[in-house]
């Protein structure tokens, strides 16, 4: 008993204490979880209300990454016709550089000055700003191709809010609500990453060159996803204005309790975090985001190559396919919260990394059947009468010869022309005709000895990721926020994304490189290792993964005629 008369008291996890334990007081998050006290109502719902504006923030963050996506490459093409494959994954690129470099900028913005809003109004401004101008990137007269790459660029920087995002969710949350809402945060993202593809293939129909083709205003199948990203932008800038309000946990210091007594709540934090630990989980994170981007890589790919579909075929069936994961994760995410209150966050963490494995062990080649090679079938809509004008006779052709062209992936068909008296017409020179061979291409060596992956082996696999990948996102971040404790996280929580936005930038490079030189056996196999050895780390590190212990004093003094004695 302290000199004001009140109870102390000092609740400490140890390394047997589940990081979420809901049948004890969770006194490790600096919350104490007293039944007698009970958060005012008016506050409880403001700040639940805020916490599902951030769910609307972080949607819209993903739906703004993923609904140009499907026509990034044909805007890119349309704007720049010369536009090479390497360009455009800078393109592709710019958006997670850009959130690399933003994200801790405004976690120190937000830690600086203890403020969540202005940021977040800031970055949401600068993404509106980033969509139109990738809306008008038609109406530049040179260099196109630049100002969308920095069209790109700038949209990721905006995204870079998702850093604050997570440290408010983290912040406004007890330690018995973190998991849930963290699992909320992934799915409203998840949803985001699935909706965003679906919002552009219904603005197809719009065609091109749209309703509207002037200098001054274009509006078509690719601008209408960036005009509907900026108007969700002004709603997001709208309600972060009018209904979001500020609220920590922490803040939180004078509650009521039913006895008429009033009691302010202390909390200790003069612990620091184990910053080992914090190293270890931002490197947890970026495996994560590393093995899942990966994935999102290596499926047109691979199927293109496995099965001989074409790109269309791929782009229809891959996007089918990765709704059906997204749908998967969504579910494992809404599950999660229950799965949470039997077990520890540590072990649910291990077990997602374990499940991933299995789906990376499950892709690896092991039958004795062959790819299907790649075959360039005639191009049936090359008339070769109307491209010679050889309108008077009625001409047969043969293939004269094959060689590739620039570009490897395809090949050049010229043609030797004979008219139908048997009259040889001489060989008219650049007149070719360019097809896209469908299965393993040739200039693939380790097509002629990898065996196939099975389109049902392939499904299993996905299935499995799709289960991993969720748990291992969640738990992974929530594990690290509550390593943290109650301090402000925005800076800490910006390092955590830019770690997944350089997982993002560095893993379509590392698995290209890997996939084109040495096929999915390799590749599938190296990503095996990665897992196995982010396993092993976590095994070492295991007993260091807990919450920052805190310690919670509550105060109380009688009230005296409404007035409140003088402190001794």
């Amino acid at each position: 008993m302290n000199k004001h008369g009140s109870n102390g008291y000092d609740k400490l996890p140890n390394e047997r204490t589940h990081l979420l334990d809901h049948d004890s007081p969770s006194v490790a998050s600096g919350v104490n979880e007293d039944p007698r006290i009970f958060e005012p109502p008016d506050k409880k719902k403001a700040r639940w209300r805020s916490i599902r504006i951030m769910y609307l923030t972080m949607f819209l963050s993903s739906v703004t990454f993923t609904i140009t996506m499907a026509s990034l490459w044909p805007y890119l093409e349309l704007v720049d016709r010369k536009a090479s494959a390497d360009f455009f994954g800078w393109i592709v690129a710019g958006y997670s550089l850009g959130q690399l470099v933003a994200s801790p900028l405004f976690g120190f913005w937000s830690n600086r000055f203890n403020t969540t809003r202005w940021p977040l109004l800031l970055s949401i401004g600068i993404n509106i700003v980033a969509n139109i101008m990738y809306a008008y990137i038609e109406s530049f007269p040179d260099t196109r191709q630049y100002y969308l790459l920095l069209a790109r660029a700038l949209v990721g920087f905006g995204a870079g809010n998702v850093a604050v995002v997570r440290s408010y969710v983290a912040g406004a949350t007890t330690n018995e609500e973190r998991t849930g809402v963290m699992a909320n945060v992934s799915i409203f993202q998840s949803v985001g990453f699935i909706l965003g593809p679906a919002f552009q293939a219904a603005l197809v129909p719009l065609g091109y060159p749209g309703p509207v083709s002037e200098l001054e205003f274009h509006l078509d199948l690719y601008t209408a996803p960036a005009f509907l990203s900026a108007v969700a932008g002004f709603i997001n800038i709208l309600l972060l204005v009018t209904l979001f309000k500020e609220t920590r946990v922490t803040e939180l210091t004078t509650l009521s309790i039913q006895g008429g007594d009033s009691e302010s709540m202390n909390i200790n934090t003069e612990n620091k975090p184990d910053y080992f630990a914090v190293i270890c989980s931002i490197m947890i994170f970026f495996v994560v985001l590393f093995i899942f981007t990966i994935f999102e890589t290596i499926g047109s790919p691979l199927t293109m190559d496995m099965y001989g579909w074409s790109k269309k075929k791929a782009t229809l069936y891959q996007g089918i396919i990765l709704v059906g994961a997204g749908c998967e994760a969504i579910v494992v995410s809404l599950l999660l919260k229950r799965i949470a209150k039997r077990f520890s966050e540590r072990i649910l963490l291990i077990f997602g990394f374990i499940v991933c494995l299995c789906g990376y062990f499950i892709f690896l080649p092991w039958g004795h059947e062959l790819p299907v090679r790649a075959v360039a079938t005639l191009n049936p809509s090359f008339n070769v009468t109307t491209s010679l004008g050889l309108n008077s006779v009625t001409p047969e052709y043969i293939l004269k010869n094959i060689s590739t062209g620039d570009d490897t992936r395809f090949l050049s068909y010229d043609w030797t022309v004979v008219n139908s008296t048997s009259t040889q017409v001489p060989m008219v020179t650049n007149v070719t005709t360019t097809v896209e061979p469908e299965g393993c291409p040739e200039y693939y060596d380790w097509c002629s000895y990898t065996p196939v992956v099975y389109f049902q082996q392939y499904l299993a696999g996905v299935a499995c990721i799709g289960v991993g990948y969720p748990i291992s996102q969640i738990m992974s971040y929530t594990l690290y926020s509550k390593i943290l404790g109650p301090m402000p996280q925005a800076v800490w929580m910006g390092w955590l994304t830019a770690a997944g936005s350089a997982a993002r930038a560095v893993g379509p490079i590392f698995v290209t490189q890997i996939y084109d030189g040495y096929g999915p056996r390799v590749t599938f196999s190296a990503c095996c290792g990665v897992l196995v050895l982010a396993l092993i780390g976590m095994g070492i590190v295991y007993k260091r993964l807990v919450p920052l212990q805190t310690s919670i004093t509550v105060l109380a003094s009688p009230i005296q005629n409404g007035h409140r004695p003088p402190s001794a």
